[in-house]
Order: structure tokens, then C-alpha cells, then sequence
């Protein structure tokens, strides 16, 4: 497919931190990891610009560590900062 063909040249990709986990309790499931990157490479060659962000599910969840006992905000920032960890 032709770069001018496409509907979007440039796409902002989110993907949530708790997809990359697959079927794993925590971090990052390799062959998850290589089918995300395989279809972004796909997209790639076809002329598309991809931005991504990766989000820190897979590392921390506000909202589980608020269950836990802990401050939802501070449990927010700390999912923040994973985010920026991935």
C-alpha cells in the first residue's frame, strides 16, 4: 500500500501495560512483545509514522494498590512512573 493511499500517515499508538503481560501475573510477555512489534513493523513499512506509549499496567495499578490499602493517588503516580519505566 502506497504512503499516499493511507487514510492516516501518522498514528499515536497506546497499549496498555496489562496486555503486554499476556498470560503472565507481572512484566512482559516475550511472544506478546514480538506479535505488537511484528504488526507495528508491518505498519511501519507500509509508510505509516507510529508514535507509541506504553503504559505501566504490567508493572503497577493505581487502583489495585488503593484496594490494597494504599493512597489512590500516590498509587496513581506510581503507575505514572511505570509507564514511564516501559
Amino acid at each position: 500500500m502506497q504512503a499516499h493511499s493511507l487514510r492516516y500517515r501518522r498514528v499515536l499508538l497506546k497499549l496498555s501495560g496489562e496486555a503486554l503481560m499476556g498470560s503472565f501475573d507481572y512484566g512482559i510477555d516475550p511472544q506478546v512483545l514480538h506479535r505488537l512489534a511484528t504488526e507495528i513493523l508491518n505498519l511501519q513499512k507500509m509508510g505509516v509514522e507510529i508514535g507509541l506509549v506504553i503504559g505501566g499496567g504490567n508493572i503497577f495499578r493505581g487502583a489495585g494498590l488503593a484496594e490494597g490499602g494504599m493512597d489512590r493517588v500516590t498509587g496513581d503516580h506510581m503507575g505514572m512512573l511505570a509507564t514511564v519505566m516501559n
